[in-house]
């Protein structure tokens, strides 16, 4: 799996004249987009974790650029005035841990393309077009095996191409660190660009294959003509040939699964694999340290997965982190906390239950009295109870739990990944989540983030559960690099580019986003004259419960279809006293979104009297 991807933009862009005098022509725009961060974006949906760019001119560009888009590392090459696109790469070089996407800054394409690399078997391999009619041809000749010889801009030298040069390479690492050796072998080499580098490699024995996309949709962009035909011809044509494959967009307003982006929906289609294949057991330890690293420090913590939904992860922690002899105390807010007292009641834990209401926060000072009884081992409490939007103040309550000695185990289902969360700050030992809420991934994979001392502490204990024992998960795991039972394949290789995209966008950015989303339904809900349950002031901004209109002519089925028809799907409320319907801000819901779904809502209610 490439995890990697060189973007080389050290080049002055002369040929441009004054518009890149003082910005590098990879920052020249198309329907107001840089070219070089379009590549960037499209880098990050193809599943790439870094993406290092060679700068020169005007690096400083790059450098701001790197700021907004925190997985870019730059390297100046000092020369570039008198080296060439090799001279670029020389001084990424460094920075390269292993096979790489080799990409030209000044480019437009369909993102297919870098599908076709990665799905290329062969190790080194060239991405060529058919004729392009650019008037700016750099033609590849291969052998009968489809193996780079010949690389020229004369078509008398190459009569019959095998193809004309994208800019868009797989290289393996060690092609590369043969076209380094050969670069440093003759200082005249110095203004040779990285193609000819590529030949001379293939030539000397590392074959290098050219890989033919006959109607490929691309091109690079060198002055003012080729700007405008990009702009009139060749943008469109991307457009449209990605549109092809842009999938029907529904965003959800439930409690999950949660809208997710193409690209995570896309990264499902995958080459298929034993799960027992080593490179799947780096995938799922991959997976798992990122996980962790989203709301603890992995050197204190481990993410131990299964194969089921966040309530399967709840039933791992509950059944696998009370010992033999402990008892349980269960704080019961709301449906999921309600959930947690009976999977341990199904377990015959001792087990006290300590009731609070729904919609107000929980009142500390009577938890504490419970507490301070001493008599229990281990404290459960859910951190967003998503049956109300109540978000529950850990902050006080976790510490508080282990004052007085208990191991704290908490449902933080709803809350991972959309806001701020630190475990170990919290006070929490165990906590569950799930692979289709505010990660965005897709439903399967439930997991339990785990303080390693206090995991460990489990070593001994008898299993109350077979598939889903923590402790067994976790040592088979360490050991094999492997779960014990069948994973969900396709499920983790969606869960990594969920992941990336977090990590791109960052929680704390996505909080923001999920804030700004609450924003807009709270005012309209205002305006509607729609009350909620929750005080605004205890809302987690994930979840917002709204009691329903008092009126006859109101039906939830009615402004679930009415909803539904314009691509929103919402939920009933899970109160058995008090109705309310559901409205959630998770996964890749935008704000304009929750603008046009709020217009909708309206709509429904002046329909019914309402406003």
């Amino acid at each position: 799996m490439i995890k990697q991807a060189v973007i080389v933009a050290g080049g002055l862009g002369s040929r441009f004249g004054n518009r890149t005098k003082e910005m590098p022509k990879g920052f020249i725009e198309i329907d107001g987009v840089a070219m070089v961060e379009r590549s960037v974006q499209k880098l990050i949906a193809a599943g790439i974790e870094e993406i290092i760019i060679g700068t020169g001119h005007c690096s400083e560009y790059y450098d701001e650029l790197a700021k907004k888009y925190h997985i870019i590392k730059t390297a100046r090459n000092d020369n570039y005035a008198n080296t060439s696109s090799m001279g670029t790469l020389a001084v990424c070089a460094p920075l390269i841990k292993g096979d790489f996407i080799l990409l030209e800054s000044d480019l437009i394409y369909d993102a297919v393309g870098l599908k076709v690399l990665q799905n290329d078997e062969r190790a080194n391999v060239i991405l060529a077009s058919g004729k392009s009619n650019s008037h700016d041809e750099v033609y590849l000749a291969a052998n009968e095996d489809g193996v780079l010889n010949e690389v020229s801009k004369d078509k008398s030298i190459i009569p019959n191409p095998a193809g004309e040069l994208v800019g868009i390479t797989k290289i393996s690492k060690a092609c590369l660190d043969k076209m380094m050796a050969y670069y440093n072998s003759d200082k005249n080499l110095i203004k040779i660009d990285y193609e000819n580098v590529l030949k001379a490699v293939s030539l000397a024995g590392e074959p290098v294959y050219v890989h033919k996309v006959e109607y490929y949709a691309w091109t690079e962009i060198d002055d003012e003509s080729m700007l405008e035909r990009a702009t009139k011809e060749i943008w469109p044509r991307i457009q449209e040939n990605e549109s092809l494959l842009a999938i029907r967009r529904e965003v959800l307003l439930n409690p999950g699964p949660s809208t997710t982006t193409d690209s995570v929906k896309y990264a499902q289609v995958v080459a298929d694999i034993c799960p027992r294949e080593l490179e799947f057991g780096n995938l799922m330890e991959e997976v798992a340290e990122g996980l962790t690293e989203v709301c603890a420090d992995p050197k204190d913590y481990i993410s131990v997965m299964f194969g089921c939904s966040g309530t399967g992860a709840d039933e791992a922690m509950v059944s696998s982190c009370v010992p033999p002899d402990g008892k349980l105390l269960v704080v019961d807010n709301g449906s999921y906390g309600a959930r947690l007292a009976k999977i341990a009641s199904v377990y015959n834990i001792d087990m006290d239950v300590f009731k609070s209401s729904t919609y107000e926060p929980i009142d500390i000072a009577a938890l504490e009295k419970q507490m301070q009884s001493k008599k229990y081992t281990t404290f459960a409490i859910v951190y967003h109870e998503t049956t109300t939007g109540l978000l529950n103040d850990l902050a006080t309550i976790c510490p508080m739990a282990k004052k007085y000695g208990m191991t704290t185990i908490c449902d933080i289902v709803s809350a991972y990944g959309g806001m701020p969360i630190d475990l170990g700050k919290l006070g929490i030992d165990f906590a569950t989540s799930t692979s289709n809420k505010h990660i965005g991934g897709m439903a399967g994979v439930g997991f339990v983030v785990c303080k390693r001392d206090e995991l460990l502490k489990q070593k001994d204990w008898p299993m109350r559960n077979y598939y889903l024992n923590l402790y067994d998960q976790y040592k088979y795991f360490l050991e094999t690099k492997q779960t014990r039972f069948t994973p969900p394949v396709q499920t983790f290789y969606a869960l990594r580019q969920a992941i990336i995209e977090t990590k791109v966008e960052t929680v704390e950015k996505r909080f923001e986003r999920f804030t700004e989303c609450w924003e807009i339904l709270v005012k309209a809900l205002d305006e509607i004259g729609l009350k909620m349950l929750v005080d605004r002031k205890y809302q987690s901004h994930f979840i917002t419960a709204i009691l329903i209109p008092e009126t006859p002519k109101y039906k939830f089925n009615e402004l679930h279809d009415y909803a539904r028809s314009f691509g929103f799907t919402i939920y009933p409320g899970k109160l058995g006293n008090i109705d309310t319907f559901r409205i959630a801000n998770m996964g890749d819901i935008k704000p304009e979104e929750m603008t046009h779904f709020t217009c909708v809502l309206r709509d429904y209610m002046h329909s019914i009297g309402v406003c």
